[in-house]
């Protein structure tokens, strides 16, 4: 071989390492805080899993024990973020119950033993029931991580509302919406996700920070709060970092000087119907209030800036409408929430869809990620309406609600690599 062939041999081995071709593993390494490059990995191998480290006692049904599946998925796929992995919609009386806890730790370990990279997401909803809730004491820590005396005391569900009374009942009889501005909620958040921490979750869902800092001016209760726990988890998160994301929507959180509460946002996919194919749909740039290309930027918690900050879409949960298999233009697909419209399709729809929407989301906006749906309560019609969890899997005589995309899901992946 001549001089100038090896010269441009060497020149072509050194272009793809530089960019990026060489087959190089992606790196999910982090610790105090968290790179673009990083984070983008993680968001680009997540799935919803909910509960997983626990189970919800108001959706119980055959598919939800098993949790054997859902670990030899994880050990299979290769994923890397396993969103709401703690989910507890109400239900506030089982922190008083050690053995919820004390299983979602074991089993959080046991994840962390197949794979130590693994980020596991609770969420801090904005719905609090008050049934059980003034039973539970607040640990001194929390107190203390909050820069505040300790009390010995128990919550008191009064404290978080709003001055004005808006969202009591909110969510259904004896529930509210908390108020961000108090101390209270400030404390119960403080104590949810110190209590997550310390079994081994990195990430944190929001949900509705509209509803919650509705009366928050600029964001400065939230980005205080928001400093605080960081200080917290720099000394007892598994990698001194924790994850912040929220449905902010294209508003985001932004503070006053440009700085970005959020590591990353999250938001429904806001499925479009196709009027001329039943039950078919589409995503679309500017469809209702979606987010894609609509993700604001700023300087992030981990002092990277960017124009557009990283973020997930997935398919969300929220009930049955009114007009269930029928096209109406609102956040609703054929009728359904976005996970029971899916559910609901034919097995090799599915596929495709989950196939079109990688590619939609990965071509439209490359601020996005395309959250895999692995287990999430889906709302059937009949009889009555009922809520069984979905599950990756093929259908069993164990897991009866399988959707049999978990071998779609691992080829998506892996051709992406």
């Amino acid at each position: 071989m001549g001089t100038r062939n090896i010269i441009a041999c060497l020149s072509c081995i050194g272009f793809l390492i530089i960019s990026g071709c060489s087959g190089r593993k992606p790196s999910y390494s982090f610790d105090g805080k968290i790179s673009e490059e990083v984070l983008n990995n993680y968001l680009d191998r997540s799935v919803t899993m909910a509960e997983l480290l626990t189970v919800d006692p108001f959706c119980i049904d055959d598919s939800y024990p098993h949790k054997e599946v859902d670990l030899d998925f994880i050990r299979r796929s290769g994923v890397k973020f396993i969103g709401r992995a703690i989910y507890r919609w109400g239900h506030e009386q089982a922190f008083n119950d050690p053995a919820w806890l004390e299983n979602a730790g074991k089993l959080a370990s046991e994840i962390h033993g197949i794979d130590p990279d693994i980020i596991l997401q609770a969420c801090v909803f904005e719905a609090v029931y008050k049934k059980g809730f003034n039973q539970i004491h607040i640990p001194s820590w929390t107190f203390e991580a909050l820069g505040l005396e300790p009390e010995d005391r128990n919550f008191d569900f009064d404290r978080l509302l709003f001055p004005d009374g808006r969202y009591v009942d909110f969510w259904g009889h004896d529930s509210c919406v908390p108020d961000i501005r108090q101390t209270e909620t400030q404390l119960w958040f403080m104590f949810l996700i110190g209590t997550y921490v310390r079994l081994g979750v990195e990430s944190f869902h929001l949900g509705q920070v509209m509803l919650i800092g509705a009366e928050d001016e600029g964001w400065k209760t939230y980005d205080s709060f928001l400093a605080k726990v960081r200080k917290y988890a720099e000394r007892y998160a598994r990698r001194h970092y924790v994850l912040f994301d929220s449905h902010a929507g294209p508003r985001g959180m932004l503070s006053e000087d440009g700085r970005s509460l959020l590591d990353f946002n999250a938001f429904p996919l806001r499925i479009k119907e196709v009027r001329d194919e039943p039950e078919h749909g589409v995503l679309e740039v500017g469809y209702l209030d979606a987010l894609f290309c609509k993700c604001p930027g700023g300087i992030t918690p981990s002092g990277w800036s960017c124009k557009s900050l990283p973020y997930l879409v997935e398919f969300d949960n929220f009930g049955i409408s009114k007009h269930p298999g029928e096209a109406a233009d609102d956040h609703f697909v054929w009728g359904f929430d976005e996970i029971s419209w899916f559910y609901r399709q034919p097995v090799e729809y599915k596929r495709e869809f989950l196939r079109y929407a990688w590619d939609w989301v990965k071509k439209t906006d490359p601020a996005g990620h395309l959250q895999m749906p692995s287990s999430r309560v889906v709302t059937l019609p009949a009889p009555g309406r009922r809520q069984i969890v979905c599950r990756v899997v093929p259908p069993s005589e164990d897991i009866p609600y399988g959707m049999d995309i978990d071998s779609t899901i691992i080829d998506i992946w892996n051709s992406d690599k």
